[in-house]
């Protein structure tokens, strides 16, 4: 509770960021070539496959992974960090809450907390945030190196408000993006996005992943 506290004393003198780093224009891949033309809302510039990428991180059981590992299904990737005071945890609260309504109508999300804390973020405290919020819920840190790198390749943006200070807060961008195995990246979810709304679009994007990959998507 100690550590809340301060943590909620910091928060009232500093400004997280809502929404902060990512903003996209227009999409220039074809609607033709789109397998996911009729479920998106969104446009990313220079297309879709400019999202995302390979990384190396290390799960919340201290086991080094890849992103192979980690996105064995169509996934929700978030990036924060376990001691937001606020925007943090209602953001995975939600997306919990997309992946629950999702398992309702018979679809398989898992649920991924990345976070761009490495001085504080160990597995152990992942693992307790995770849990909190949803049992398929994966966390993952690493290295401020490993860090840096898959959020460059998500394109979002984090900075440490005080490196010095062992409650500092985080500026980060908020976003959660879709994304499926091999595919990749198909979407992103701001903040105002509705647990309703996110499971809406996710089965749109699901039932056309399972239609364009039959083999690959036969276990969801």
């Amino acid at each position: 509770m100690n550590r809340i506290a301060k943590i909620s004393a910091a928060a009232a003198t500093a400004i997280v960021v809502i929404g902060l780093g990512v903003t996209w224009f227009a999409a220039t891949r074809s609607n033709d070539d789109d397998i996911f033309a009729q479920c998106r809302q969104s446009v990313v510039a220079g297309g879709a496959g400019e999202i995302g990428g390979p990384f190396t991180l290390t799960d919340e059981n201290g086991k080094a992974v890849t992103n192979t590992d980690v996105i064995t299904e169509p996934s929700i990737l978030y990036f924060g960090y376990t001691y937001c005071p606020d925007v943090c945890p209602l953001d995975s609260a939600r997306n919990a809450e997309a992946v629950s309504l999702l398992e309702k109508r018979g679809y398989s999300v898992t649920p991924v907390f990345i976070s761009v804390d490495s001085a504080r973020d160990t597995p152990e405290l992942l693992k307790e945030f995770t849990d909190l919020m949803h049992p398929k819920m994966i966390g993952l840190t690493g290295t401020p190196e490993q860090i840096k790198k898959v959020s460059q390749e998500y394109r979002t943006y984090f900075k440490v408000q005080d490196p010095g200070d062992p409650y500092t807060l985080i500026d980060h961008s908020t976003q959660s993006y879709l994304v499926f195995p091999d595919t990749g990246f198909a979407e992103y979810y701001n903040r105002d996005t509705t647990p309703e709304q996110m499971a809406d679009s996710v089965s749109c994007f699901v039932d056309a992943w399972k239609k364009a990959n039959p083999d690959g998507a036969a276990g969801n």
